[in-house]
């Protein structure tokens, strides 16, 4: 029979300090997220309403009550759609590429090296990229795609890690059987490896959505100010609320200024909204629950 080791004064008074440093740390971590959610909600809150929600800014002066966001919240919908279905297939495929075929030669090195690049690539860099290649080079005008094209260079790194760190998590146990069977390499990753890794992907999509949705600077390249309700993102400039937000808050009222939180609230909402919709796609879509 074995006797419960007796623990010393010295060695509890030291687990007590380490686990209140690592509560300290979480209220620490804590603290800064909930005053920005606190700060933005009780200031936005006095604008946000149906007005705010389905009027744009057309007509408006710079001291005028009233006005909204529908022109902006459009925008930021159609680009950020638009570098999902630009940044996820390239970056999902480029994540199987490096797990399932890569097998560390010289390419898969490449990729990498260039992955890890292009992830601290300061925002502006991208927006100046698609600016001098795609409107000044090419001549093509400012809209709604040439600021999709600069959001999806920052979201496919982020698309690319998260899909490659979820698809290294896939036990080879299921490939080894599923090949067993004699199945084909790409049926056992698009009927196994990925249905298996779906939830990870999904949040790793949604980490890489909640990134590029706020993003400024690119858009203040690419696609320009407009007050007009643009639903076309291929033809002409087209608003996005990061652009509302920041274009309200440089304008010297008290009327504008309540017009930019109002953005920034609708902004969280909309990225928390978009989270939800793709965790619930995601249990949906689990292995899990079909069991």
């Amino acid at each position: 029979m074995t006797t419960i080791q007796h623990i010393s004064t010295g060695r509890r008074i030291k687990d007590r300090i380490v686990q209140g440093l690592v509560y300290l740390a979480f209220a620490l971590a804590v603290v800064p997220l909930v005053s920005v959610l606190w700060l933005v909600i009780s200031n936005g809150l006095a604008r946000f309403d149906l007005t705010f929600l389905t009027h744009s800014m057309r007509g408006i002066g710079a001291r005028d009550a009233g006005g909204g966001a529908y022109h902006a919240i459009i925008g930021t919908l159609e680009q950020v759609l638009l570098s999902s279905l630009i940044s996820v297939p390239i970056g999902l495929l480029t994540a199987i590429y490096l797990v399932e075929y890569g097998n560390g030669g010289r390419l898969s090195r490449a990729i990498s090296f260039f992955v890890d690049v292009m992830t601290g690539i300061p925002s502006v860099v991208a927006g100046l990229f698609v600016l001098a290649f795609w409107i000044l080079f090419l001549g093509m005008p400012y809209s709604g795609f040439a600021g999709a094209m600069a959001l999806s260079i920052l979201m496919m790194p982020t698309v690319v890690r998260s899909a490659e760190e979820m698809l290294r998590l896939v036990p080879d146990d299921l490939r080894e059987a599923s090949y067993a069977l004699g199945v084909a390499k790409w049926r056992t990753i698009l009927k196994v490896v990925l249905p298996t890794a779906f939830t990870g992907i999904v949040t790793g999509v949604m980490l890489a959505v909640a990134r590029v949705a706020g993003e400024t600077a690119p858009l203040l390249l690419t696609v320009f100010f407009t007050d007009s309700i643009n639903n076309d993102p291929f033809t002409g400039p087209q608003m996005g609320l990061p652009l509302y937000v920041f274009d309200q808050a440089a304008r010297p009222n008290d009327t504008a200024i309540d017009r930019a939180w109002t953005g920034a609230l609708t902004l969280i909402l909309i990225v928390m909204l978009l989270n939800l919709v793709a965790r619930l796609i995601a249990w949906w879509r689990s292995p899990a629950r079909r069991r």
